[in-house]
């Protein structure tokens, strides 16, 4: 027995005696842990530490903070930027005309030159400097509002505001820089574009195969110490139009011009276009959608040091600057661009299913229309919530780069599906491109969306979750940087510290997802006052579930959850489905919970509850160690799962509500731009079903009286007259009955052409 006792106390001992656990125990940990994870470049470290995570990190910890979260209040506009939406962005919106861009292939004049008057170029860059300086949020709702209206010239706006020279330059550039380029390009007296992408470098940019080799040569008459240069890039927006091209190029110093290092890494400059051997001027075709966008090469252009942003001093730091500047622009400019879409494509589908009828009934009103158009009011809302949040979140200072990759991937996802949708919903009206065609360049751009500043299959499978598991567990990082340490015995004591720290957080996040598990969360902290308790809980629990799947993975898989993309894609979307459900009761709060909103919440909360439950079950279904995933399980979902997809009359009860106006459609559609003018296409749609809807009741009185063969298209019109003569309808009835079945016959009809001016080649 005392041969026992021993043998447990040496146990004890190494473990908990720090100088003997490191002697014995965790070498062995650390070279097993060496083998499990692969090397870190220094592109990915720079990736990883590039930005800063905000609330999103508690939910990836399994407490997700609702007092921090509470304490974020929606951001009130300045005078000034209330009044820039409603003056000069309704002004442009006013003075776009889709067709008429789609068919000239480019924006007006008129409208290039609104724009660079009106600053639009300008909306981050500070007044000092001539621009708006203008928040995240109202920069995400200027975007919102054009993208309404039209794509192209809402991503020519877009684009020199989020990743652009102007960016770069104000958190980068020399204070000389800044005095020169900041006030030229606020007012489009240089039109930028940003030159990162090229044939063999996509969505693996750090792959950059564009050269710049350091030596001296001639500028402006003087031999001065410079860069020669050699590029070729694709795919870059503004590139065509552009006076002004920032570069990233991979630099290298041969001759130690500047120092002892040959290879120095990616760097970024800003050259004048007009530059001896740039190439500049023609333009690629991204599915008919009329930006501009376009290849530059360059062949041996020799630049002096002052061009690259912030100096010789900033050499090498470029893929820091742009992983930076990336994580801010996505966190706005795309899921705007989004969400305006989706809002417009909402308005569209339930105006058009209100005055499109079959069989005697608006359309709106067939169950699988209705499932349809409850589908778009909820991706929409759900969006719209997401993107408010990640826009407060730069406003906040922060330089969100997992949050932004969430919103950018779902908000393009979404944009797809609610586009889809609506196409399928209003039928033949949508692919007869025309003056009178709503939605057929929105269509056209939704690739555009998916594929731009990364890759949605590269956003949801690598950077979601795997940046983030990185970045918010508070001892994985200390862990890989112990592990890359080259000094052995402090990497092992470093190691050390870090490991025993990770294993109480796990410990304690076992605790709490195994007791949230049991009692479905409840008992968890929930914000105070809000009637949406329960679904606060429900977001603890599984939030404590996806926090130590996650952390188990990584600790049994190691490196190669990596390149196991479908498990972590999965860990990305119970992610990505809690965030948005915070984000849909954050919107919901701040809105002071309206009733009109409830079953757009609901639904909303339902489906992306689903989502994470149904995310995380597939992750432990498909993860290759079996016996861990069963004790996953156990410890996750010990009762099962909870959670369903909304009822079918829930979602008909939204449809119905959607197709009555009001409130509620106007809580999903608000902030698109809406002509007033009633020649215009989304004008009288609008008109069409607010006369519809007015109309009904005298409709149904109709009916009464003559039967539903009155209300048939081919003799309304005389039931029509008849009512009035036999006193069934007032005068002022009639009229109103007349004007709706113009408005109707207007919106349902579609563009034709001569067959000569369909010809693409002209005799």
């Amino acid at each position: 027995m005392n041969v026992v006792y021993i043998i447990l106390f040496t146990i004890v001992l190494v473990l908990f005696v720090a100088p003997l656990r490191r002697l014995f125990i965790t070498p062995l940990l650390y070279g097993f842990m060496q083998k499990k994870m692969p090397a870190i470049s220094p592109t990915e470290q720079q990736a990883i530490d590039a930005g800063t995570v905000w609330w999103e990190k508690s939910l990836l910890r399994g407490t997700p903070d609702w007092v921090t979260l509470g304490k974020t209040n929606p951001v009130q506009f300045t005078p000034e930027e209330a009044n820039f939406i409603d003056g000069p962005v309704e002004a442009l919106c006013a003075m776009v005309n889709d067709w008429e861009t789609q068919k000239r292939g480019d924006l007006s004049k008129e409208v290039w030159d609104f724009l660079k008057k009106e600053r639009f170029f300008g909306m981050g860059i500070p007044r000092v400097y001539g621009g708006l300086e203008f928040c995240a949020s109202a920069h995400s709702e200027i975007i919102l509002k054009i993208s309404s209206r039209s794509v192209t010239a809402a991503v020519t706006t877009m684009v020199p505001n989020s990743l652009g020279p102007a960016e770069l330059l104000l958190h980068y550039g020399t204070d000389e820089q800044k005095d020169y380029y900041l006030p030229r390009l606020a007012v489009g007296d240089e039109v930028p574009c940003f030159a990162l992408t090229g044939p063999d470098a996509g969505s693996d940019a750090g792959a950059i195969p564009d050269t710049g080799v350091v030596e001296k040569g001639m500028f402006e008459g003087e031999e001065v110490l410079g860069i020669r240069l050699n590029w070729n890039k694709r795919y870059i927006t503004l590139a065509p139009v552009a006076t002004l091209v920032g570069l990233a190029f991979h630099l290298s110093d041969p001759n130690h011009l500047l120092g002892e290092t040959e290879q120095i890494g990616i760097t970024v400059a800003l050259i004048p276009a007009n530059t001896e051997g740039v190439v500049i001027g023609r333009r690629h075709n991204p599915t008919f959608t009329p930006f501009q966008n376009g290849p530059t090469q360059g062949k041996d252009v020799f630049i002096p040091m002052s061009y690259i942003i912030g100096g010789q001093a900033q050499v090498g730091q470029g893929w820091r600057m742009l992983m930076e500047s990336l994580a801010a622009g996505r966190a706005i400019s795309l899921p705007a661009l989004s969400t305006g879409t989706g809002k417009m494509a909402c308005h569209v589908a339930t105006a058009y299913t209100r005055v499109r009828e079959q069989f005697g009934l608006p359309v709106g009103r067939f169950e699988g229309v209705s499932e349809r158009l409850a589908a778009i009011a909820v991706s929409t809302y759900t969006v719209d919530a997401t993107r408010k949040l990640c826009a407060r979140a730069v406003d906040l200072g922060e330089k969100p780069s997992v949050l932004s990759a969430i919103a950018k991937y779902n908000a393009t996802e979404s944009m797809r599906t609610v586009i889809n949708d609506t196409m399928d919903v209003i039928g033949g009206k949508g692919i007869c491109v025309g003056p009178k065609n709503l939605l057929a360049h929105v269509y056209l751009g939704i690739p555009v969306g998916i594929t731009v500043e990364g890759a949605n299959i590269l956003t949801r499978s690598l950077i979601v979750f795997g940046q983030g598991a990185i970045r918010c567990n508070p001892y994985l990082l200390a862990e890989i940087a112990a592990i890359q340490n080259p000094n052995k015995k402090q990497a092992i004591v470093d190691f050390d510290i870090a490991l025993i720290g990770h294993m109480g957080n796990l410990m304690q996040g076992v605790f709490r997802a195994v007791r949230f598990g049991v009692v479905g969360g409840r008992g968890s902290v929930v914000p105070e006052g809000t009637s949406m308790g329960s679904v606060y809980q429900d977001i603890n629990r599984l939030s404590a579930a996806l926090s130590l799947i996650g952390d188990m993975s990584m600790l049994i898989l190691g490196g190669k959850l990596k390149v196991m993309e479908s498990l972590s894609g999965r860990l990305a979307d119970a992610l990505s489905a809690l965030f948005q459900t915070a984000a849909v009761l954050k919107h919901y709060s701040d809105n002071l919970e309206p009733e009109a909103e409830l079953g757009l919440v609901k639904a909303a909360t339902t489906i992306q509850l689903y989502r994470a439950e149904r995310a995380l079950d597939e992750v432990l279904r498909n993860f290759p160690t079996r016996p861990a995933a069963w004790l996953m399980r156990l410890l996750t979902f010990p009762l099962g799962f909870k959670h369903r997809a909304p009822l079918d009359k829930d979602l008909h009860a939204i449809s119905k509500a959607m197709l009555q106006g009001g409130q509620p459609r106007e809580s999903v559609t608000q902030g698109i731009y809406k002509p007033t003018d009633e020649t215009q296409a989304l004008r009288y749609l609008e008109l069409a079903m607010e006369a519809a809807i007015a109309c009904e009741s005298m409709r149904n009185r109709l009916k009464s009286q003559f039967g539903s063969a009155g209300l048939k298209p081919g003799s309304i019109r005389q039931t029509i007259t008849a009512g009035w003569e036999g006193k069934v309808i007032t005068q002022d009835e009639k009229v109103a009955l007349e004007r709706w079945l113009d408005l109707r016959d207007k919106v349902v009809a579609v563009d034709d052409f001569p067959a000569e001016e369909m010809l693409h080649e002209k005799a």
